[in-house]
């Protein structure tokens, strides 16, 4: 056993991180982990976190090692917002953080999972801890490429990238880890492009298996504006139900904590400087729920595209390995009833809608424009 059994697919890395460990010496204080979402950042920053932490340089049983793969060691804190942005009280307690010696460990580990999720004045307070870190703190800051991060922060760390991982190794991964049947974990694999996440949703999940599906027969059943209009709304009111599920317990949970350490109860009519922190609170959640929202949304038109992938392969004549293996009625059915150029004005329509998601356009008035042009033409 050791902490590098679910880096999968990224041998490559792993050789650079235990040469790391290895050599404390050497030890490079500020990483860049990169690549692309569902390659295993995250995962590869914890690993080499308990790498640093053990004695044995990762075994992966030894306290060390279950504490810091659990998320409960000490000395090793991670940072991942579920809002739009990392707020810049929360970097400047990583920076006074960072300057403590480790209570336990051998290294105080800071990893920043969303670093860019920073804005620029924030990225700025942590350029004196990265450039200049104690010589017993090890900062890990992850982001889908180094492009995320501003310059100044980039030349200051040693860059990782990972890549996307073999379908096999993460069908593998799901089988050993989730216990499930191979040609399930194959097919939610493929599904997922190698993402390791969401392929691991997909698995254990049929209802995820089941949305997913009636997101990919959108494309089928558009065939004129009125269905495009009622299809985005679909979609959204979809993602609207998804983010709520996914945040309400922990919102009323949140916000019950904070009123019972204002001392008061709920309901209560609250003194304006008490009244502040809770539209605070307010005001993060609403952040939180609007991200999670957007991230549904993209994720449904990541899976429209590998479709039109699919699609395009098949009208082309490629012998290339479709992602949608379960869906080969619907993707015959397309090919069938457009042409090439239609596919690739589709896959330009999806790609649209992402970019303009992310320019903050309201998400229905975006989805409305996507569906509308992925209709029959002529």
């Amino acid at each position: 056993m050791s902490v590098w059994d679910e880096v999968v697919g990224q041998e490559h890395v792993i050789d650079v991180l235990r040469g790391a460990v290895a050599e404390p010496r050497a030890m490079t204080h500020s990483w860049l982990f990169t690549g692309p979402p569902g390659s295993g950042r995250s995962v590869a920053a914890r690993a080499f976190a308990a790498a640093l932490q053990c004695e044995a340089g990762g075994c992966g049983v030894c306290r060390a090692c279950t504490t810091t793969l659990g998320g409960s060691h000490a000395d090793v804190t991670v940072v991942a917002t579920d809002k739009v942005t990392i707020g810049i009280d929360e970097v400047r307690d990583l920076v006074g953080r960072a300057a403590r010696r480790p209570s336990s460990g051998r290294w105080q580990i800071i990893i920043v999972e969303d670093a860019d999720r920073m804005l620029e004045r924030t990225t700025n307070v942590l350029l004196k801890s990265i450039e200049e870190p104690p010589a017993h703190t090890v900062w890990i800051l992850c982001a889908p490429s180094t492009q995320d991060v501003l310059p100044t922060i980039r030349s200051r760390c040693r860059s990782v990238v990972l890549r996307v991982p073999p379908v096999e190794a993460v069908a593998g991964l799901i089988e050993r880890r989730d216990g499930a049947e191979p040609q399930v974990a194959l097919e939610a694999a493929r599904a997922a492009q190698s993402h390791i996440g969401i392929a691991r949703r997909l698995a254990r999940d049929p209802e995820a298996r089941a949305r997913r599906t009636q997101i990919l027969e959108i494309a089928r059943d558009i065939r004129g504006v009125g269905d495009a209009v009622v299809a985005a709304g679909r979609l959204v009111a979809v993602a609207q139900a998804e983010a709520r599920a996914a945040t309400q317990e922990r919102d009323a949970a949140e916000k019950a904590e904070l009123l019972r350490a204002l001392g008061a109860d709920a309901g209560q009519t609250l003194p304006p400087r008490l009244r502040s922190q809770v539209s605070e609170l307010e005001r993060d959640q609403k952040r939180r729920a609007t991200r999670y929202q957007r991230d549904v949304l993209d994720r449904a038109m990541l899976d429209l595209l590998s479709l039109y992938r699919d699609v395009l392969l098949l009208q082309l004549g490629s012998d290339v390995e479709p992602v949608n293996t379960a869906m080969s009625g619907t993707v015959r059915a397309l090919a069938a009833d457009s042409e090439p150029l239609q596919t690739l004005r589709r896959m330009d329509a999806v790609g649209q809608a992402r970019e303009r998601l992310d320019a903050n356009v309201a998400p229905l008035l975006a989805v409305e424009a996507m569906t509308v042009a992925l209709r029959p033409q002529g």
